[in-house]
């Protein structure tokens, strides 16, 4: 995947978007109609169903697929329902810091004022292994 193809999704896209994405995903090349077979091993959207699925909605995916039961959207759609509902809680924390950009620049000072100090530790003991200590 190449966000120069445009079929990356990123955690704070738009669900429409999402779904649009995952609905237009290319899949099994042999079935080119809606009554032809498929075999999902040898369609991407499969890869999916492998990471966010359930044994009965694969199951079901292969059945329908394999007897041309069901459409490629159909198969798309538990895909697309795993992947919104995945992205939901991230989307919903990166909107409260979208929504308060003070409190990021507070997280972000405070971060450097605990590395600074880390840093200050560090080269404390550094100069005292190197016998620098001047003081």
């Amino acid at each position: 995947m190449s966000k120069s193809y445009n079929n990356t999704i990123s955690l704070r896209e738009d669900p429409e978007v999402v779904s649009k994405k995952i609905r237009t995903m290319p899949t099994d090349t042999n079935r080119v109609r809606r009554t032809d077979p498929g075999d999902p091993e040898k369609c991407p959207v499969w890869q999916f169903h492998q990471v966010y699925s359930n044994d009965g909605i694969k199951a079901w995916v292969r059945e329908g697929c394999t007897t041309a039961g069901i459409g490629c959207i159909e198969c798309k759609q538990p895909v697309i329902e795993a992947v919104l509902k995945e992205l939901a809680p991230i989307q919903e924390r990166a909107r409260a810091f979208t929504e308060d950009p003070g409190a990021v620049r507070a997280i972000i000072s405070d971060g450097c004022e605990h590395a600074r100090e880390l840093a200050r530790e560090t080269m404390r003991d550094v100069r005292e292994a190197m016998g620098l200590s001047y003081g």
